[in-house]
């Protein structure tokens, strides 16, 4: 058993919350939060280089104590070899899809104003090929297949993982860290799977 770490990475499908969770982590351990998007957009929906890409990320984790949200392969490298923790928000397509239509439509209503001054639109959301929720049915499985196949490799061996399947499950999550952060002296599960934990005797 281990103390949650320092370095926490939050990953999942589009749509599942990545940025939000990471968000919370980053207030409950009170260290900066990093979010991948804003390093790789640039104006017009544009990816910067790859190279400045690479080159932001390991910038922004250079520090001791981060939280960051993302799935990008081009700086899985970096983000998940210098993290210590993560976190794999790992949700059915249905919650997914539900989530990403949310927040999609809030950020066309409100006109949010994203990285690099972008904002999402209707025509690009419902009318593109460039759609989000495409890519969500697209990657969906893929990830799947990818994290479970990454996280057994040497590469990634000293990484403690956490790996949640709903929302509420997350929430328990968080609210055990929380609270053992609070005690400060029971160590957190290194693996945190909560259908082991659900099978243990705890209903949801």
């Amino acid at each position: 058993m281990t103390h949650v770490g320092q370095r926490i990475v939050v990953v999942g499908t589009t749509g599942s919350g990545k940025t939000t969770v990471a968000r919370q982590l980053a207030q409950r351990l009170g260290c900066p939060f990093v979010e991948l998007d804003a390093l790789f957009w640039g104006p017009n929906w544009t990816p910067v280089p790859l190279d400045i890409f690479r080159e932001r990320t390991a910038l922004a984790l250079n520090g001791d104590a981060w939280t960051v949200g993302g799935n990008y392969s081009e700086a899985r490298d970096i983000v998940w070899g210098r993290a210590d923790t993560l976190v794999w928000l790992d949700y059915p397509l249905p919650l997914i899809m539900w989530q990403l239509f949310r927040r999609t439509m809030r950020r066309i209503v409100t006109r949010e104003v994203l990285w690099s001054g972008n904002r999402e639109t209707f025509r690009g959301q419902f009318l593109s090929r460039d759609s989000l929720f495409l890519w969500a049915l697209n990657s969906h499985a893929r990830y799947r297949r990818q994290y479970a196949a990454a996280l057994v490799s040497p590469e990634y061996a000293h990484l403690a993982v956490v790996r949640l399947h709903s929302r509420h499950e997350t929430r328990e999550w968080l609210s055990d860290l929380e609270s053992r952060l609070a005690e400060r002296t029971a160590p957190l599960r290194s693996v945190w799977d909560a259908d082991k934990v659900m099978s243990s005797g705890s209903s949801s």
